[in-house]
């Protein structure tokens, strides 16, 4: 049980760094557009914010929630497609 909940917090730190790394990628490819800036950060805070919360314990718990799954999909999915649409 402890392995699939290791496994689990691997994979929600691939998607920090994923998001992190797409919304990077994003800003050197937009130069001379408008409001590059808040269109990375629209992909890269979400991808810090999950990265960091799998280090905090009460927040790391949260993350084993389905809802919290489900959630983190979704909204994961939609930013990767942000990225690649913008």
């Amino acid at each position: 049980m402890e392995m699939m909940r290791n496994n689990l917090i691997n994979n929600y730190r691939m998607g920090g760094y994923l998001l992190i790394t797409i919304g990077l990628i994003s800003l050197s490819y937009q130069n001379g557009k408008n409001n590059i800036l808040v269109h990375g950060l629209i992909i890269i805070v979400p991808g810090v914010l999950l990265l960091g919360s799998t280090w905090l314990p009460s927040l790391s718990k949260v993350l084993d929630l389905r809802s919290t799954k489900v959630l983190v999909l979704a909204l994961g999915l939609a930013l990767v497609g942000f990225a690649i649409l913008n």
